[in-house]
Parts: structure tokens; C-alpha cells; sequence
């Protein structure tokens, strides 16, 4: 059999030695076109299965009508590669691969059928892989959890492979969910390009279509071949940083603002606290409370929790008596100073910052929406004026925190 060291490109090196050390049980292999990030996957499982006999695997995609072409093919391929086939059985109906010593399997299933994904039972042993391929092709991180709650039974040291190529907008749901991924201890994030490939696997033609692009369009290689994250051009915010914000550095914040959003219907309530440097231009997000349908008496308290000094919380004014209840339940809090143009100066404001940083662990929502907050467009993909009034509740939260700062300078809008 041949070793995997001869099928894989050296960027793939330090994650399978990660894997056979069992050092992360979730994998995101982001990368753009011709990274081999699927091969990749798929030598593992291979090999994975016929060096533990309990072991079995479900692969993945959206539709199921992809996956005969696509990665069974792909499964196929590591098979021949790793020059076992005569130890595999294949069949398309149903879609599966079976190891002819023990009797273990890989199935393949599409999302578009749940059913055929939540009951799950091998001959031998549990699912101990799951491969989901061309993961951002899913509904969203609750579709993903859903199936992960269904197959995450009967064994441990279960490892999850999701290979994709990144879409260009932040805003999209698995830019999101990498970005909290990152900082999950069990969690490895990958990149790969073909860069690191050797050129014989990609041929010829590959390379030179891939340089050709890069002279044409910087942008666009950058996404299709070096998968990269490079918006869209609607992004709101483009100076965004995610990342941990220490207790030491917490303790040293001297001025906290503090701000809050009321929550209609089935719109959140949005609180956040943050720190701004005005020196730097570097405004700090380290706290929220959010969350849909909380009742006043429970958003009272867990903002207490966040602020114990009881300072001060600039609050949407569009709901004086919300502000008077809160007050009531010993809330030092104050209505916002609307104006006219107040929104679009207040956004302008942190765009205009150097730098927003926010903690994605200790501000979730916070992190998605700012990072998500795009412009619309009409009907012939122009850009419409003004900003969408939706998915912003911590922005406008971080807005009445900060309107004093906000106001300097002879802003005439405000009053």
C-alpha cells in the first residue's frame, strides 16, 4: 500500500500528524480550487477505517443527486491511490463503499433527505467520520448541527472533516461559523491553496489559467484560487478585527461606554460594553446581552451582571417607558439623542474608526452582525443609499453608547 505522504500536498503535512494525535475532533479545511482539500479528506477516512475496525463514515453533501459524481468519485479515487481496491467493495444503490475484511462502510447522503441521514447503524461499530463537502452548499450552522447531534453517538474520538471553498462575503453563514470556530479548543481551522501542490498533479493548463487570472483579476484569484474571504463590496464595516480580548486588558480600560438596543416583537434586546481608545481610534467590544423574547425582569438582571457599578446605559429613547421600567428595576439609564442623520453619522463614525475589535467569544452577536452588515442592492445590483434597518441591533446599541463621542467635532445633524 502506498504511504498517504506520497498522495498529499506538504500544506496537508502538520494537520494528518494533528489527526493521528488526536489533537481536534472538528476540522475546516478552507481552501480555493485545486488546494486538494477533498483528496485529502478522503485518503484520510480511507485509511482511517482500515486502521480501526470500529470504525465507519458518512460523507456529505447538500443534494444527493451531487454525490455520485463528485465525492464518491473522489472516495474512489483515494482507494485506487492507496492501491487497496481489492479490499473495498463499491455500490451506488445504495451509494456506499464497504471494507471486504470487517464488513465496515462509508455512506453517502444528501441533506436535501434528513431521513436518510439521522438513523445511522453499521454492522461494526459507530460513525467515528463524518465529511461534510462543500460545507458553505448546506442551510446554515443549525442544518450542520442537526446532523451532527444525530450521528455524534455510540463512540468517542469522532472526527469531523468540513471541506469548502469560502464564499466572498463575510456575511455569508459559513464565514460566520469559521470565524467562531477558530477559537473552539477542539477546533482546527486550515488553509490551503494550490501553490503548495506539485505542479505535475494540477497540470499545464491549470497553472496557466491560474496566473492568467491573477494578471486580469487580482480580486477574483484571490478568491477562486487562494480562497480567500474578499467581500463583495457591500460590507458596511471593513475594519473589523475578531479576536480575544484579555481579562488583562479589560482591567485596564479606565471609560466604558455602554449602550442598548430594546427589543420589538421578535427583534433581540441588545446590550453591549465597550471601551473606546480615542488616541489610537480603536474602539473595543468585550460584553453584550442578547437575546429574543427575554422579558425585562431577566435583561435587568444579566446586565447587572456586566455592569455591578451600575454605571451609566445610553438606551434607544424611541421607548421611554421600557427606559422607565428599566429605571424603575434600578438601572442607571438614559434615552439616546436622536437627530436627523443620526443613523448614517453614527455608522460613518465606526467606519471611519481604525480599528473595531471584538471579542467573538464573549460577543457572539455582536461579532456577526458587524462583520455581516451589508449594503442592499436594486434590482440591476446597484447599491442602494442609506443603511438596511435589519440585523443591527448591537450596532445601534454600540451607537447611543458611543453618541458622546460621536457629537465632537460641530456635527450639525445631532441635537
Amino acid at each position: 500500500m502506498v504511504k498517504l505522504i506520497d498522495l498529499v500536498a506538504p500544506s496537508f503535512y502538520q494537520v494528518h500528524r494533528d489527526i493521528r494525535r488526536k489533537q481536534h475532533s472538528n476540522y475546516w479545511l478552507q481552501g480555493g480550487r485545486g488546494s486538494t482539500k477533498s483528496s485529502f479528506v478522503s485518503l484520510e477516512i480511507v485509511l482511517g477505517i482500515m486502521a480501526d475496525s470500529e470504525a465507519n463514515a458518512v460523507v456529505m453533501r447538500r443534494y444527493q443527486n451531487t454525490l455520485r459524481e463528485s465525492v464518491f468519485d473522489q472516495y474512489l479515487w483515494a482507494i485506487d491511490q492507496l492501491q487497496v481496491p481489492h479490499l473495498w467493495l463499491d455500490s451506488v444503490s445504495p451509494m456506499q463503499l464497504t471494507y471486504i475484511p470487517t464488513g465496515q462502510q462509508i455512506r453517502f447522503k444528501g441533506a436535501d433527505k434528513p431521513q436518510n441521514i439521522k438513523s445511522q447503524t453499521f454492522r461494526q461499530g459507530y460513525t467515528k467520520y463524518k465529511h461534510f463537502e462543500e460545507v458553505d452548499g448546506f442551510n446554515g450552522i443549525k442544518e450542520i448541527r442537526s446532523i451532527n447531534q444525530s450521528l455524534n453517538r455510540g463512540g468517542s474520538n469522532i472526527t469531523t472533516f468540513y471541506s469548502y471553498n469560502p464564499p466572498a462575503s463575510q456575511n455569508n453563514w459559513v464565514n460566520q461559523a469559521v470565524e467562531q470556530a477558530k477559537f473552539r479548543q477542539d477546533t482546527l481551522v486550515h488553509k490551503s491553496d494550490y501553490r503548495t501542490v506539485p505542479k505535475a498533479w494540477l497540470g499545464k493548463e491549470f497553472i496557466a489559467d491560474a496566473e492568467q487570472l491573477k494578471k486580469d483579476n487580482p480580486k477574483a484569484y484571490a478568491h477562486e484560487y487562494l480562497g480567500e474571504v474578499t467581500g463583495t463590496g457591500a460590507e458596511v464595516f471593513t475594519n473589523i478585527t475578531q479576536r480575544e480580548i484579555t481579562d488583562d486588558e479589560i482591567q485596564r480600560f479606565d471609560l466604558i461606554y455602554r449602550g442598548l438596543d430594546f427589543g420589538f416583537a421578535h427583534d433581540p434586546l441588545a446590550y453591549i460594553q465597550a471601551y473606546y481608545d480615542s488616541t489610537r481610534r480603536k474602539l473595543y467590544i468585550y460584553g453584550e446581552v442578547y437575546a429574543v423574547a427575554m422579558v425585562n425582569r431577566v435583561a435587568v438582571a444579566n446586565i447587572k451582571k456586566l455592569n455591578p457599578n451600575n454605571s451609566r446605559i445610553v438606551a434607544d429613547s424611541a421607548e421611554p417607558r421600557t427606559i422607565a421600567e428599566f429605571k424603575d428595576q434600578g438601572l442607571n439609564i438614559v434615552g439616546a439623542k436622536k437627530g436627523p442623520g443620526s443613523i448614517d453619522h453614527g455608522v460613518k463614525w465606526l467606519q471611519d474608526l481604525r480599528e473595531i475589535i471584538i471579542d467573538p467569544i464573549r460577543c457572539p452577536n455582536v461579532a456577526r452582525e458587524f462583520s455581516g452588515y451589508e449594503l442592499d442592492r436594486d434590482q440591476n445590483g446597484n447599491f442602494k443609499s442609506g443603511y438596511p434597518d435589519r440585523d443591527n441591533h448591537s450596532i445601534d446599541a454600540t451607537r447611543y453608547a458611543l453618541q458622546d463621542q460621536m457629537k465632537k467635532g460641530g456635527f450639525v445633524p445631532w441635537k
